[in-house]
């Protein structure tokens, strides 16, 4: 069962979000927040597996909430922001801060049960209307390294291969289509990936590969 806390200062999405979520045989929603403040306070309390934080709260907004919830000492809870905006800055601090999932409300209620699946078992993703755009402005606003680091010696050419196409915002099965291997298999190559480099989720994979300006090299 996957334990959801939901934070948003408008009831009525509150309402609609726990009435979707109650349809799920695998979700339980075990508290709301109408405001940033009280979500870090019930997420401290409760410990779900899964807070769904909007960006603008009152007292304390989604993204400080979201930092305050990340830093606490011994947390397990993913947090998911969900967002109207999909302003960059918005993207660029959640991810700072260490946030499992960047979606737009736009998405399809589907494809936000899913997300919250995703993020239970602790992967990440960001919506992919902005993900291209929003990895393409990180990255030029990194400076690169000028050697790769040592971790990445670790790596097959295969790991390493799947490492830029997660860069490349593709998800399993286009991987799995690209390399003409099967989902487990490339799951198998992306846990592999994250554990040899010390990363937490494919969100900071992609932070990492571009970082190091590994995709500039794989382009030249």
């Amino acid at each position: 069962m996957i334990r959801v806390l939901l934070a948003d200062d408008h009831a009525m999405f509150r309402s609609g979000m726990r009435a979707l979520l109650d349809t799920q045989p695998d979700f339980e929603c075990v508290g709301e927040a109408a405001d940033g403040r009280e979500a870090v306070a019930e997420t401290q309390r409760l410990k779900p597996d899964v807070a769904v934080l909007d960006v603008r709260m009152p007292r304390l907004d989604g993204l400080a909430a979201t930092e305050a919830i990340l830093a606490t000492p011994g947390n397990d809870t993913r947090v998911l922001v969900l967002t109207t905006y999909d302003a960059d800055e918005y993207v660029y601090r959640a991810l700072r801060a260490g946030a499992s999932g960047f979606l737009l409300k736009s998405l399809a209620p589907e494809e936000l049960v899913a997300a919250m699946r995703v993020a239970a078992r602790g992967d990440a993703l960001i919506d992919p209307s902005v993900t291209r755009r929003l990895v393409a402005g990180f990255a030029a606003s990194l400076e690169p390294r000028a050697a790769e680091p040592p971790e990445l010696a670790r790596l097959t050419s295969r790991e390493r291969e799947v490492l830029l196409l997660i860069a490349d915002a593709r998800s399993n099965a286009e991987i799995a289509r690209q390399l003409h291997v099967g989902e487990e298999t490339v799951k198998t190559h992306v846990s592999r990936v994250l554990a040899k480099l010390g990363l937490r989720d494919r969100v900071h994979a992609v932070v990492y590969a571009y970082r190091n300006d590994l995709v500039a090299k794989e382009a030249t």
